[in-house]
């Protein structure tokens, strides 16, 4: 009856998941997607151009090897645009071929062109080639992701005055950046830019910024920035970006004025469901575009499923891909379970920073007794072996079962650390496992038992004075 039994909108984390895990399940799949554009904005513009490009910053720098050979040592001297971009392109291009290739063999179609709804079983598919084409499916998953929030007010030429897509096609390093926004984005484009050399000012309406992180690792990231010459305004708004020709100047409400290079704003994503003709389907979305779903990903029209950035938090690509699965799992009939609540925060900041479960301050606001156990990356030979000082591990732990409640992680290789407290966590161990555990020596991993042992001997001296 229809052409394919589920059509992706989308060919981003989610979107491709969700084709994939559709094919492997027998069923006919298809993808919508822009020629110029397969694997989505993830691959092309957002997660893997600027962690590429991070990774080209710390190397080029050697900012990683200064505690050993001093503030002065570099791998090249003078940085350009083109040195970071090649190694970027390059990894993208790869992407793309493998993204390619498991459509191909999983025998999914890949559709080029902009799906819109004509009604809520077909789509129209336009490339700008020629006529559109139609095509029909029984199931359908919306995954269009999301495009940086551009306010209205604010001029953007892409040169002086950019978003996070067009901070990756500056012709040169700018000597000075002001970032608008301290969220995620915001945050690892300061300090990849800082660690440059670049002159950096981060202006941010909140008080403070990651609410969300642990308030000592995020005290531990504002120093390492502070160092590299980054400085903070927060509780300050920019009124106005005034361009000229030799830069621009940010007018703050308060009356400050900033010059800069570059401005860079990062004021949050915007979902693209605009040209989607949702209403043609029986749906809508929020000022943000974002839509409504249910525990199993389906909107209000039972057939029709979104996933991934455009139905807003987490918007991470690892959570998108979960989700994407999980849709088709279930648009094709399959029992499948919620979405796990452990899901992993990783930021991509220079140091990096990754987290599972609650904060301190989360606990604390619930009532919840927790001791903590602290494992610092310099007492660790492997910490000293890299030249990382400042990194930390902290595990929450409940005195009364024993159980993790949280891991949080700041310094080198930390968002690959913390799946290991996510694996205990998600088996329901406890910290008493961390302690027995062997861990190859000398390594980072190590940390889990050093700060195991830290909270056991915590707990044990108050079981001890208690007695």
């Amino acid at each position: 009856m229809y052409d394919y039994d589920v059509l992706v909108l989308g060919s981003g984390p989610g979107g491709q998941k969700a084709a994939i895990a559709t094919a492997k399940l027998g069923r006919r799949a298809a993808v919508v997607e822009r020629r110029d554009m397969v694997g989505g904005v993830c691959i092309n513009t957002g997660t893997i151009p600027s962690k590429t490009l991070r990774e080209a910053v710390l190397y080029l720098t050697g900012l990683n090897q200064r505690e050993m050979y001093g503030q002065s040592y570099r791998v090249k001297e003078n940085i350009t645009i083109a040195d970071l971009l090649s190694r970027t392109q390059h990894v993208v291009g790869r992407e793309i071929e493998v993204i390619r290739s498991q459509l191909s063999r999983n025998r999914v179609a890949l559709l080029p062109g902009l799906g819109s709804f004509v009604d809520e079983h077909t789509v129209e598919v336009a490339d700008g080639t020629g006529p559109a084409s139609r095509v029909t499916a029984d199931r359908i998953v919306i995954a269009t992701g999301t495009t940086p929030a551009r306010p209205s007010t604010v001029d953007f030429d892409g040169a002086t005055v950019v978003d996070s897509d067009g901070i990756l096609s500056l012709d040169r390093v700018p000597q000075s950046m002001i970032v608008v926004g301290a969220g995620v984005i915001g945050i690892e484009y300061a300090s990849m830019f800082a660690a440059l050399g670049c002159k950096v000012t981060v202006v941010e309406s909140r008080p403070r910024m990651l609410e969300f992180c642990d308030i000592e690792v995020v005290e531990a990231l504002k120093y390492h920035l502070r160092d590299l010459a980054v400085t903070f305004r927060f509780g300050e708004t920019v009124a106005a970006v005034e361009r000229h020709p030799r830069g621009a100047l940010a007018v703050l409400e308060s009356g400050k004025k900033i010059p800069a290079e570059v401005v860079m704003y990062s004021a949050g994503r915007q979902g693209m469901t605009a040209g989607l003709r949702l209403e043609n389907a029986g749906l809508g979305a929020d000022a943000r575009g974002r839509i409504t779903v249910d525990e199993y990903f389906r909107t209000s029209v039972p057939h029709i499923y979104a996933v991934g950035d455009v139905i807003g938090f987490p918007a991470l690509a690892a959570t998108s891909m979960e989700q994407g699965r999980l849709a088709a799992h279930h648009a094709c009939g399959e029992t499948v379970q919620g979405i796990s609540p452990l899901q992993p925060i990783g930021i991509y900041t220079i140091p990096e920073i990754s987290f599972l479960g609650r904060t301190e301050d989360e606990l604390t606001a619930a009532r919840i007794p927790f001791e903590v156990g602290v494992s610092r990356y310099r007492e660790l030979a492997r910490g000293q072996i890299i030249g990382d000082s400042y990194g930390v591990l902290k595990l929450l732990v409940s005195p009364e079962d024993r159980s993790l409640l949280g891991v949080h992680v700041f310094g080198t290789g930390a968002t690959e650390l913390v799946h290991i407290g996510q694996a205990v966590m998600g088996c329901g161990g406890t910290v008493d496992y961390l302690v027995d555990a062997v861990f190859n020596y000398p390594t980072l991993a190590e940390s889990y038992k050093v700060a195991a042992l830290d909270a056991m001997n915590k707990i044990r001296q108050i079981e001890w004075l208690s007695d």
